[in-house]
C-alpha cells in the first residue's frame, strides 16, 4: 500500500511539473541544415514560414535555428506579460543549446528582440536586424513614454471585441501595407487570423512598451540594418533610424529601394544577397 502511494505522487508531482512547463513554453524552434549557427526570429504573429525561401538556400551551409513565438501559429499562448516571457525563453534556447556565438537574424519585433538580448549579454557574434526599430512605440506616439502604453485601452478593448469578418477586414488592410506581394499579403492576413487573439492585443501592447533607444549604447558587436524605404520614402527612411539609432556606437544601415516591411517578400533577391555577404 507504502508502495502504491509513493507512485500516485510522483505520478502527481510528474504531472504537475509537466503542466507547469508546458504552460510556460514560451517558443517552438526548428533546426534545418548543418554547419555554424544561424537564429532567425520572426516578426510579430509570424511563424519561421517567414523565412521560408532564405532557408532553403542557407541551410545548405548553416544551421538555421527557426523560431516561432507563443500564442502564433500553432503554438499555444502564454500568460501576460508576454514579451518578458518571449525574450528570456529565446534567452534560455541560446545557453541550452551553448549557441552564444551564433549570427541572430530579426524581422521587426524579432529584430528589437535580438537588439535587447544583445544589450544585455555578449549572446551573438553579429545581428542582422530586418526593418526593426529600437522603440516602435516612440515613432508611432508622440510624447511617448513606455508607461503610458497599457492593457487596458479603448483600442485593446476595440480589437479584443472584434468579431471574425471585421478582424479579417483589419488584417487584409493592414497587410497590403506591409508589402506589395499580393500572395504574400494573403499569408501575413492568415498568420494574423491564427494568432490568439489576446496575444495580438496584449502581446503588441508589451512589445511598444520595449524602449531601446538608450540601451543600445551597450552593444559592441557588428550590426547590420536591412530597412525598407516605403511607404515614405527613403529620405524618411533615413531620418527614423538615425534617431533610432543615435546611440548605438556603429552599425551599416542599407536600404531596401522599393521594398515594404517584409523585405524578403518584395525584394527577394537583393534580401538573399544581403544575408549571404552579411553571413560570410
Amino acid at each position: 500500500m507504502k508502495r502504491a502511494k509513493n507512485v500516485v505522487v510522483v505520478v502527481i508531482v510528474f504531472l504537475l511539473t509537466y503542466n507547469l512547463h508546458a504552460q510556460h513554453k514560451t517558443l517552438e524552434v526548428r533546426v534545418a541544415g548543418e554547419g555554424k549557427p544561424l537564429l532567425f526570429f520572426p516578426g510579430f504573429t509570424c511563424t519561421d514560414e517567414v523565412w521560408e525561401a532564405q532557408v532553403a538556400e542557407l541551410s545548405k551551409e548553416f544551421e538555421c535555428h527557426l523560431f516561432t513565438f507563443a500564442g502564433f501559429g500553432e503554438v499555444p499562448p502564454v500568460e501576460f506579460p508576454w514579451y518578458p516571457k518571449i525574450e528570456e525563453g529565446v534567452h534560455e534556447y541560446i545557453k541550452k543549446n551553448k549557441l552564444e556565438n551564433a549570427i541572430a537574424i530579426g524581422h521587426s519585433l524579432g529584430g528589437t528582440l535580438a537588439l535587447s538580448l544583445a544589450s544585455k549579454a555578449p549572446l551573438f557574434k553579429k545581428l542582422i536586424i530586418v526593418d526593426a526599430l529600437t522603440a516602435t512605440g516612440a515613432l508611432m506616439f508622440p510624447n511617448y513614454n513606455s508607461n503610458d502604453i497599457v492593457y487596458d485601452s479603448p483600442y485593446n478593448k476595440q480589437v479584443l471585441a472584434m468579431g471574425e469578418e471585421d478582424f479579417s477586414k483589419m488584417a487584409v488592410g493592414m497587410a497590403s501595407g506591409m508589402t506589395t506581394n499580393k500572395e504574400k499579403q494573403d499569408q501575413i492576413v492568415n498568420w494574423m487570423k491564427q494568432a490568439d487573439r489576446e496575444t495580438y492585443v496584449y502581446g503588441y501592447t508589451d512589445y511598444l512598451k520595449v524602449d531601446l533607444r538608450e540601451e543600445v549604447s551597450k552593444i559592441e558587436i557588428p550590426v547590420i540594418i536591412l530597412a525598407a524605404t516605403q511607404p515614405f520614402g527613403e529620405e524618411m527612411a533615413k531620418q527614423t533610424y538615425a534617431e533610432q539609432y543615435k546611440n548605438l556606437r556603429e552599425y551599416e544601415l542599407r536600404f531596401a529601394q522599393g521594398a515594404s516591411h517584409f523585405i524578403m517578400f518584395d525584394r527577394p533577391q537583393w534580401f538573399m544577397e544581403q544575408l549571404k555577404v552579411s553571413i560570410d
